[in-house]
């Protein structure tokens, strides 16, 4: 579970999640990068609360449909050359804060081919909405 869980505002959330999407998209600062794309792990954590998340009558209209995670994602890979992963997370996790329901998240991203000594390289964002 999420130590993010632990904060206060929190606590009357459920964590939903989007676990290791695998894109291939045009990130780095580097000539070499510029040149073609890179594979990309992408996670993200949304914190909404209970109040606005618990179906009463099991539809998908009363809670936050994963699909907004992707697509959100999609938009923005879609906009073209990344320099950096922390442009990436930062974006990424403005727009989820922006749903209504959405209270946190968190944004992770990894580029798992750039050492061979290593698993990945990786940038992490935590946001809380403003009360």
């Amino acid at each position: 579970m999420s130590a993010a869980l632990s904060h206060p505002r929190l606590a009357d959330c459920r964590r939903l999640f989007l676990r290791n999407y695998e894109v291939y998209i045009n990130i780095g600062v580097h000539d070499f990068e510029k040149r073609g794309e890179q594979r990309v792990i992408i996670n993200v954590e949304l914190f909404v609360p209970l109040a606005l998340s618990t179906p009463v009558e099991d539809k998908l209209r009363e809670v936050v449909d994963y699909d907004f995670m992707r697509a959100t994602i999609a938009r923005r890979v879609g906009q073209g050359h990344i320099h950096l992963q922390e442009t990436l997370c930062d974006d990424v996790a403005k727009v989820m804060l922006e749903h209504p329901h959405v209270r946190a998240v968190s944004v992770s991203t990894e580029k798992p081919d750039v050492y061979p000594d290593c698993d990945a390289v990786g940038v992490e964002v935590f946001r809380i909405k403003e009360v």
